[in-house]
């Protein structure tokens, strides 16, 4: 499990993180690059983080915002790590996926709009949702290095 970055935002505004592609490819693996920046998925049950049951924060692997809180993460059976609600509601974005025939709602970063997984409306309470993410577009940064970076 990488565990690499942790930059929250300021409680103002989400900056953007702009980037040409050659420069996003520079910084990623192939796997990394084709999930995040192409949209594409990895295998179910392949990631390092769909059975993490670490108690931290999962992070964008792209630019690190914070993301999900391990508390809110449940086992979903589909192999990819799910949780029911994000950190807060302005980290991701949504938007609609008419790709292989079906319509789905994709989540991206909202800072680098970075592809994340989708979210579904099969979870459990207290949201009823299930964001499904790709492992590799995230990191994990344990509870305990948390604590370390607190002022």
């Amino acid at each position: 499990m990488e565990d690499q970055q942790y930059a929250p935002p300021s409680e103002g505004d989400i900056e953007k993180i702009e980037k040409p592609a050659s420069e996003w490819q520079a910084e990623l693996s192939d796997l990394e690059f084709r999930v995040l920046r192409q949209a594409g998925t990895e295998r179910a049950f392949t990631g390092d983080l769909w059975d993490n049951k670490a108690d931290g924060i999962y992070t964008c692997r792209g630019c690190g915002l914070p993301l999900f809180d391990s508390a809110t993460k449940f086992k979903s059976g589909t192999g990819w790590p799910s949780f029911y609600q994000p950190l807060k509601a302005k980290y991701v974005t949504e938007k609609t996926d008419n790709s292989h025939g079906m319509s789905r709602t994709e989540v991206l970063c909202a800072r680098c709009d970075g592809h994340l997984g989708h979210v579904f409306n099969d979870g459990p309470q207290p949201t009823g949702l299930r964001y499904c993410m790709n492992s590799v577009s995230m990191d994990f940064v344990p509870k305990e290095k948390l604590a370390q970076q607190e002022p």
